[in-house]
């Protein structure tokens, strides 16, 4: 089977988030999206609003990966400058954005349009606009990045408009296994030959606290379907070998 990979990275931008004032809402949801899209998250970075940290963290992702997706730095106020620094990055110019402005005018009353407000229309010229259906100013793309506003609610608006123009790859299939109560140090060799016997797949051990006690999952994900049943298979035959040795005891 052709398996299509297509990979992507999330810029956060803002003081807010590294200082722990806000708390990102916006990796999670646009890991998830984006899987289910079929394309694979395969970095996230927070950069604080400082346009050379920003610079080069866009110069280093935009190489690595199909698409680079930033959220935060799009506002009214004098640390927003994630435009300007996206226009550095790709060494546009940047200026007001006569369809930007378009819009905000047929949203905003003219008296409300003040200068701040218009900074939101600037853009790199050449860019495309990324249509933003909860408040007036637009997100845009250019290259292979995609600027989308911090608030999760307009980002998540911004990124199904952004969505339809990317291109996918072919979709995980990913099974999660319950293992129980019993430990990880009691399955984590005989899980580990599993990945080694299994290349094609991903496998993971995830631990979590709830009720008192600790529980495990284990998490199968690959692109063909089949070997990821496969995998499957090993596990829950392994898994039960072990609870088959504690019953015996």
């Amino acid at each position: 089977m052709s398996e299509k990979i297509v990979t992507a990275a999330v810029l956060v931008i803002g003081d807010e988030i590294l200082s722990g004032r806000t708390k990102d809402r916006n990796i999670g949801y646009i890991a998830e999206y984006l899987a289910n899209a079929g394309v694979d998250l395969r970095e996230a970075r927070v950069v604080p609003d400082v346009e050379a940290e920003i610079v080069a963290a866009l110069n280093a992702l935009r190489v690595r990966y199909d698409y680079v997706f930033t959220t935060g730095g799009i506002g009214p106020t004098h640390d927003d400058i994630t435009a300007d620094a996206v226009a550095k990055a790709f060494g546009a110019p940047i200026d007001e954005d006569p369809r930007a402005l378009a819009l905000m005018r047929a949203r905003y009353k003219t008296e409300e349009l003040n200068a701040a407000r218009r900074r939101m229309a600037r853009m790199p010229v050449g860019a495309e606009l990324v249509d933003n259906p909860v408040s007036p100013p637009p997100g845009f793309r250019i290259g292979n990045v995609i600027v989308m506003a911090g608030v999760p609610a307009v980002m998540q608006a911004m990124l199904d408009t952004a969505a339809k123009t990317i291109e996918t790859g072919t979709k995980m299939t990913v099974q999660t296994i319950d293992a129980g109560a019993i430990p990880e140090g009691r399955y984590a060799e005989a899980l580990g030959a599993i990945a080694a016997a299994h290349g094609e797949t991903i496998i993971g051990s995830y631990p979590s606290y709830a009720d008192g006690s600790f529980r495990n999952q284990i998490v199968v994900r690959g692109r063909d379907p089949a070997k990821v049943a496969a995998t499957q298979a090993a596990v829950e035959a392994m898994l039960a070998e072990i609870r088959a040795s504690v019953r015996s005891v």
